[in-house]
């Protein structure tokens, strides 16, 4: 069987594929990662990869002044989204998704930071997300800013703090505003990479040490039945 190529887009070292990487390789994909900030991203390779992954990262899809490279990535991802190649967009790339699809990404009201569920859609039910829909099961969630639904695009999840936590756009496009990726072991990296950000936001790094820990036994089984659920999907 041909290996499939999955190509990630990364903005910070540590948050990489985490739990995907794993689940990916054993669906038979075989993972380049590109070094956003520093290498070039808009190739052939991110163009026609079986799968893209764009991930997350502490800048937002509105800063293309501040951050030029986001630009390049727009132009990759409007492409795909054109014609429905099988794209997965986690946080700032669900934010960069919908920014290709002409939808305002901006500040939200406060941060949400820790893990928690999502609310499901009637859509977000019937679709690959529906085992977080399972009691216990969580997401990390991490951000400030938000986005307004992209137009044909189909709701998925909610929070109580967000109305726009996932979408799927086409067949094949999948957005979330979560963190499904995130693996409780590393969580460690996550809280000092983000240190600033947590102080400024009064939130407690050890709630969130504590939140890994309880939701540890159950993460890899519900990033697994979501995302092979998502990469079946898109096979057929």
């Amino acid at each position: 069987m041909r290996l499939r190529r999955a190509v990630v887009l990364r903005h910070l070292c540590f948050e990489d594929l985490g739990l995907l990487d794993s689940i990916l390789a054993r669906a038979g994909f075989e993972i380049a990662y590109l070094d956003a900030p520093i290498e070039p991203v808009d190739t052939p390779a991110a163009r026609h990869a079986d799968l893209l992954v764009i991930l997350g990262g502490p800048i937002g899809a509105y800063d293309c002044e501040r951050y030029p490279f986001l630009l390049d990535e727009l132009r990759v991802i409007d492409l795909r989204l054109e014609r429905d190649l099988p794209t997965l967009g986690i946080c700032l790339g669900a934010q960069l998704m919908a920014t290709a699809l002409g939808s305002r990404v901006y500040p939200g009201r406060e941060k949400e930071i820790g893990w928690g569920a999502v609310k499901l859609s009637a859509a977000g039910n019937a679709s690959a997300l529906a085992p977080l829909a399972k009691d216990g099961a969580k997401a990390l969630h991490w951000h400030g800013d938000t986005f307004d639904l992209p137009a044909q695009a189909t709701h998925l999840a909610s929070t109580k703090l967000y109305e726009n936590q996932a979408f799927q756009f086409g067949q094949n496009a999948l957005a979330l505003q979560f963190h499904i990726e995130a693996d409780p072991l590393r969580i460690e990296q996550w809280l000092i990479g983000h240190a600033c950000e947590l102080a400024h936001a009064g939130i407690s790094p050890q709630s969130i040490r504590e939140e890994a820990r309880l939701i540890r036994p159950n993460a890899l089984q519900i990033a697994e039945s979501v995302i092979s659920g998502w990469i079946e999907f898109t096979s057929n």
